[in-house]
């Protein structure tokens, strides 16, 4: 930059003319004349050049001759403005076309373009900007004040605002010069330049055209815009930028940003994301993560919540949330990047490796309830619940949603009947069994459908061919311990404790539960019926109870009477017993009576036939029996036929009536009637009476 010194010591021919319009200086100042590009020209007054901060010594006489010769004007009668017009264009013109005189202000920058160079010498091939008083657009730019010798037919300056990055924004740049950018980066290079400030320091160390890896953050700069291209949120849409990117990023709470960065190495041939990089300001600082061997991609390192200065062309940032560990559950980590696998899982674990953490594979050590900033990208957290699980064969769902693809088992008894069976598995995965579950079959879907589903289904389905239907409707407690203890062995294999099995609805054939219904209908009628038939005769035995209730005296004088009439029968029979007994022994007595009188009645008719004969002592019997049974030997009425007459029945009958009216009644007298007549006639001799006898 020039100095009004040095603008004295480049122009010595044109020192006397510069000394002369010293005066007039602080009116060029005041008036913000530039003769560079011929802008419009304001004229300051007097008053206006006094106020002005540039004072000079030669200055005071000037000033004071423009006050005495406007009192001498006034005094003459003149109008002192014309004069005074003309005297300030001479004093303006004279310095700014002999002197090269700019003035640059306080918020500005001024970029010089030089038309021409004395010498003739020219930009090398491939340069935008001169450095060595080339012709053309140069690398140093006007600070504010006076700049002395920027003569207009040889030079050309044009005044920029400075640059101007608010609070909470940054501005990104793009170089029109500078080395080469190598093939394998998109950016250029960060230089010792005073934040692109210094163009000749840029060019002169290395400075690589394009987009630059650094960028400005809030604040002020006075950048040649010639050589930069500042881009900043005002006019990012007209550069195809959003104006969000130019913002200080701000990653929010419980979230990380996972990062891409566009500049770098290439990722190796097996990884998926650049390894972490020290000491770059979590990708503040894009200079030191290239020189620290940064990869382009995906990066394992994260942000967490907080503002940070990104260059938009060097990192792209996803904000995802915290991975959050619910309470009863732990996180096991499966990580895609990290160190070579090392298995720590021991000889006896044959079914996965089990790594430490930060290395690549399943960590051994879980993660535990809470919010974890964790790169989602380069790993994935398989939620294992560490509460009892509840998963079900049947038509409910639980929350977690492990058993949706579960239905009721289909299974066929012993006897041929296929019918539905609802199962409820409970299980339990320890904190410290989660990887090795993890591990062995990838994640806890996978257990319920690669591990516990065919282990299940299976065993009710063989265990059903031992037994009939009606054995799991009856019996289904002691199936479901067995259950329970088969599967609680089988599951300890895969490091899963099986907490319960538990049978739910038993769903048999329409068919056989018909029959069962019916049976049981039928069952429970004769049941109902002998309820009633009970309450029939309960109800009778009420009745009757009632009834004795109401006849209880009469009953009590039967049961008297029947007592009565037992004692009565027990007299009679006793008196029947003594009287047979009496009637016995009486009998006895006359059979010994009548056998000791036949005995002598014996004796006597052998002592009689000894003493008369046979014939004669059954003569003197006979007689003894008709007097003794009064026999009548002579008939009272006698009918007979021998006399020649032919009356004798009528007499017969008349004898008869007239016998009867006499009295001679067989009832009345007691005595034996006669016997009927008889048409025989009756021989009065012996022969007769031993007929009638």
């Amino acid at each position: 930059m020039k100095s009004f010194a040095s603008s004295l010591g480049k122009s010595k021919q044109n020192k006397f003319v510069q000394l002369s319009a010293s005066a007039v200086t602080a009116l060029a100042l005041a008036s913000g004349i530039n003769a560079a590009n011929a802008t419009t020209i304001k004229i300051p007054t007097a008053k206006e050049v006094i106020s002005t901060s540039v004072q000079s010594d030669q200055a005071q006489p000037n000033i004071n001759q423009l006050e005495t010769s406007e009192i001498k004007y006034q005094a003459m009668g003149v109008e002192p403005i014309i004069p005074l017009i003309l005297f300030g264009g001479v004093v303006i013109f004279v310095p700014l076309v002999f002197g090269g005189l700019v003035v640059i202000g306080e918020r500005e920058v001024g970029i010089v373009v030089k038309k021409f160079a004395l010498t003739g010498k020219g930009l090398p091939p491939g340069r935008l900007i001169a450095m060595n008083g080339e012709a053309g657009l140069q690398a140093d730019t006007l600070a504010p004040g006076w700049h002395w010798g920027h003569w207009p037919w040889q030079y050309s300056v044009k005044k920029e605002p400075v640059i101007v990055v608010p609070q909470g924004q940054i501005a990104v740049i793009v170089a029109a010069d500078g080395a080469q950018n190598p093939p394998e980066r998109i950016l250029g290079k960060i230089v010792d330049c005073d934040n692109f400030q210094d163009a000749r320091k840029f060019l002169t160390k290395g400075g690589e055209k394009g987009r630059q890896m650094g960028f400005l953050t809030a604040g002020t700069y006075r950048i040649n815009t010639a050589l930069f291209k500042v881009i900043t949120s005002a006019n990012a849409s007209t550069h195809g930028m959003n104006p969000e990117q130019l913002r200080v990023y701000s990653v929010l709470p419980d979230k990380v940003g996972i990062v891409t960065t566009l500049d770098g190495l290439p990722i190796p041939p097996g990884e998926i994301a650049g390894p972490t990089i020290e000491g770059h300001d979590n990708f503040q600082n894009g200079q030191k993560f290239l020189n620290g061997g940064g990869r382009r991609g995906l990066q394992e390192q994260i942000l967490l919540s907080g503002s940070w200065n990104l260059n938009p062309w060097l990192v792209q940032v996803e904000q995802v949330p915290m991975t959050e560990i619910p309470i009863g559950y732990v996180g096991v980590v499966i990580s895609f990047v990290g160190q070579d696998q090392e298995d720590v899982s021991g000889a006896a674990f044959t079914h996965g490796n089990l790594v430490n953490p930060g290395h690549k594979g399943v960590w051994v050590e879980p993660l535990y309830p809470g919010k974890q900033p964790l790169n989602s990208r380069i790993m994935k957290i398989e939620l294992v619940p560490t509460t009892n699980i509840v998963l079900n064969w049947s038509r409910r769902t639980e929350r977690h949603s492990y058993d949706a693809q579960l239905a009721s088992l289909t299974v066929r008894s012993r006897d041929g009947f296929a019918f539905d069976l609802e199962v409820a598995q409970i299980i339990h995965v320890g904190a410290l069994d989660a990887p090795k579950v993890i591990s062995r079959v990838g994640s806890m879907q996978n257990l319920v459908d690669h591990v516990l589903e065919p282990t299940i289904g299976n065993y009710f389905r063989n265990s059903a061919q031992d037994y009939t239907v009606l054995d799991f409707l009856t019996a289904r407690s002691e199936r479901q311990s067995e259950a329970a203890d088969y599967i609680k062995i089988a599951l300890r294999t895969y490091d899963v404790q099986a907490i319960d099995t538990l049978i739910g609805d038993i769903q048999p054939p329409a068919t056989l539960m018909q029959t069962q219904t019916d049976r049981k209908i039928a069952e429970e009628e004769r049941k109902t019926y002998e309820v009633q038939q009970m309450a029939q005769t309960q109800r009778q035995q009420l009745v009757r109870e009632t009834a004795l209730a109401n006849i209880q005296q009469e009953m009590v004088a039967s049961e008297q009477s029947v007592q009565i009439a037992e004692l009565k029968s027990q007299a009679a029979i006793k008196e029947a017993n003594g009287q047979a007994e009496a009637t016995k022994l009486k009998a006895l007595a006359e059979a010994e009576g009548i056998r000791a009188t036949g005995n002598a009645k014996a004796e006597t008719y052998r002592t009689g036939v000894q003493a008369l004969g046979m014939q004669g002592y059954t003569a003197m019997q006979l007689m003894q029996i008709i007097g003794d049974r009064n026999v009548r030997l002579i008939p009272d009425i006698m009918v007979g036929g021998n006399n020649g007459t032919s009356n004798g029945l009528v007499d017969g009958l008349l004898s008869m009536i007239l016998w009867n009216q006499t009295g001679h009644n067989p009832t009345k007298t007691g005595a034996i009637p006669p016997p009927p007549p008889s048409n025989k006639t009756e021989k009065h001799n012996g022969s007769q009476i031993i007929s009638e006898l």
